[in-house]
């Protein structure tokens, strides 16, 4: 491998089966990082914000309507401790943006999710990779993984599509499924996740040099 710091960053849409696992692969097989729930902890590092704080806004902003009445787009700049808003959902989400930029000057890495796509836009070697399915095949894998039922699962994936989209569009300005915002967009259906994970290798081959 060439001495060259490269970052797959991943954007996948709600069961469509790939990203987590195409991400996984791709790390074992360059023998490098996958930053997701994990960049909570290098973000708390970083600020000094208890790595719990990160976790909660995680999770509680699914759970609200911020990002859908609201927008962030994230510039670079930070919010600084003396603010009232320094532990903001927003200032959060800079934190691991931080870090992301911070880290591809250090070491090699795969990220799922994160809006890492945008984040990194402006930086070198960066492969911004779309991950999706059919939504019957969605809805199908769901049903299979959690054992419920096609309504059950058609609503697991329309609200964690719907999280995911307004995220996207709060902190980058930004469509989510828009394939402009991407170099690579793969059917993890149609192809198969092996396959997905070939394609990505033989792109990774070709424009950064680095082989496994």
């Amino acid at each position: 491998m060439v001495n060259l710091h490269f970052a797959i960053a991943i954007t996948r849409t709600c069961g469509s089966g790939g990203g987590s696992y195409i991400a996984k692969k791709l790390a074992e097989l360059y023998g490098i990082d996958l930053y997701d729930r994990k960049l909570l902890r290098l973000a708390a590092e970083d600020s000094g914000i208890n790595e719990e704080i990160f976790a909660k806004a995680d999770e509680n902003t699914r759970k609200t309507l911020l990002y859908q009445v609201s927008r962030r787009v994230y510039d670079g700049s930070m919010i600084p401790p003396e603010s009232g808003n320094f532990i903001s959902d927003e200032n959060l989400f800079n934190y691991q943006a931080k870090v992301l930029r911070e880290l591809l000057n250090q070491e090699s890495y795969v990220c799922v999710g994160r809006a890492a796509d945008f984040v990194l836009r402006d930086k070198p070697n960066v492969l911004k990779v779309y991950v999706d399915a059919p939504y019957d095949a969605r809805v199908e894998r769901e049903m299979r993984r959690q054992g419920i039922n096609r309504s059950r699962a058609m609503h697991y994936i329309d609200r964690l599509d719907r999280y995911r989209e307004t995220y996207y569009a709060y902190h980058t300005g930004k469509k989510w499924k828009r394939p402009e915002n991407y170099d690579l967009c793969l059917d993890s259906a149609a192809l198969g996740l092996d396959t997905c994970v070939e394609v990505i290798r033989t792109i990774v081959a070709q424009n950064f040099g680095v082989t496994v």
